[in-house]
């Protein structure tokens, strides 16, 4: 059985099997809250604005957060449960471990909701609107966000392992990962226009820099003049701290660069540059198209997270809302319930892998 097979199958596996995945629009609502917490949203964009103050890489890092979350267990916030008795962390998950970030600002969004709407607004809710808020402020497109839903009660460190799509996929894997979960190839390379904004670290695409793939040579989809920037950031045997503009054009806004640069052959990310370089892809018109017109990027793009967002979510009485979004509410007491993630100390660390 070829490698490529049996990765389908574990794919699959994970996501129809433990995680029971499906998509869905008919129980999410653009106006959940109007009358529970209408300020729901100026609340979360005011937490973020106020990130980006001293971290303009918070809003890649939280739409970041809501694709993680998503594609394990479905969109249920499970992403950002803590340790415990009962629960392994998939923040801990290969995939995720000292990668993802952001907790801490999520945690302020749910403590000023807390503050203004008791009990009301869950954890998996937040993840959504600050994806859409962390686009919009970015000068991207804004859009209407559907709400509902409700947070689960356990993590999938197992499936968080599986199911998350890696740096160094090739086209075919990203494609199974995506479709695991109800995606197609347009929702795929829609999708990946979010790494429009963000950072990198040097693990993610070092590999491409020198001894790509045991050739002893770099990846020769990689423009020789961006090798050579890249190769600055990242000397061989060097320090593995080094940051990279995900987009190297306008890396701190949201546009339709990111695919200009594919076809420059600029792409950081083996993943990214798959999506143009890979010969015979349907996904390279698709490229194209993107960077030829912004607009259809854009409504693409909206239409993708909405689809994304829907992945398996509770709601109605499944569920719950959390008072804390690093913990179960049964889990939860007294003053202790307020406090903050237990990786929140560690968002701002340089070491972080990616976005």
């Amino acid at each position: 059985m070829s490698s490529s097979h049996c990765i389908a199958i574990a794919l699959f596996c994970v996501a129809f099997l433990l995680g029971g995945i499906s998509v869905s629009h008919a129980q999410l609502s653009s106006t959940f809250y109007d009358s529970t917490c209408p300020n729901v949203t100026n609340i979360t964009r005011g937490v973020i604005e106020n990130a980006l103050l001293s971290d303009p890489r918070i809003g890649a890092s939280l739409i970041r957060l809501h694709f993680h979350d998503c594609f394990v267990n479905g969109c249920d916030g499970s992403i950002l449960l803590n340790n415990s008795d009962t629960i392994e962390s998939e923040k801990e998950a290969a995939r995720n471990n000292n990668s993802v970030r952001g907790f801490g600002v999520v945690d302020d969004i749910k403590t000023a909701l807390e503050s203004a709407c008791p009990s009301t607004v869950s954890c998996a809710d937040i993840l959504a609107i600050a994806a859409e808020e962390s686009v919009s402020l970015a000068n991207g497109p804004s859009w209407a966000v559907l709400l509902g839903r409700r947070d689960g009660t356990t993590a999938n460190r197992t499936a968080a392992d599986i199911s998350l799509p890696s740096a160094v996929d090739t086209l075919d894997t990203l494609k199974m990962v995506f479709l695991a979960v109800g995606l197609n190839t347009t929702d795929l390379v829609s999708l990946s226009g979010a790494h429009t904004f963000g950072r990198a670290r040097c693990p993610t695409f070092s590999g491409r820099l020198y001894d790509f793939n045991n050739t002893g040579s770099p990846d020769v989809t990689l423009n020789s003049t961006y090798l050579e920037t890249l190769q600055g950031i990242c000397p061989q045997n060097g320090n593995e701290t080094g940051l990279a503009n995900l987009d190297l054009t306008t890396p701190d806004t949201f546009d339709n660069n990111y695919f200009s640069n594919l076809q420059l052959l600029n792409g950081l990310l083996q993943t990214d540059q798959e999506l143009f370089s890979t010969t015979g892809a349907d996904t390279i018109d698709i490229v194209n198209n993107f960077s030829s017109d912004q607009s259809a990027f854009f409504a693409s793009f909206v239409e993708s997270m909405l689809k994304m967002g829907n992945i398996s979510v509770l709601t109605g009485s499944e569920g719950e809302v959390r008072l804390n979004c690093g913990r179960v509410n049964a889990n939860a007491s007294g003053s202790e319930s307020f406090l903050h993630s237990s990786i929140e100390t560690r968002d701002n660390a340089e070491y972080k892998s990616a976005i």
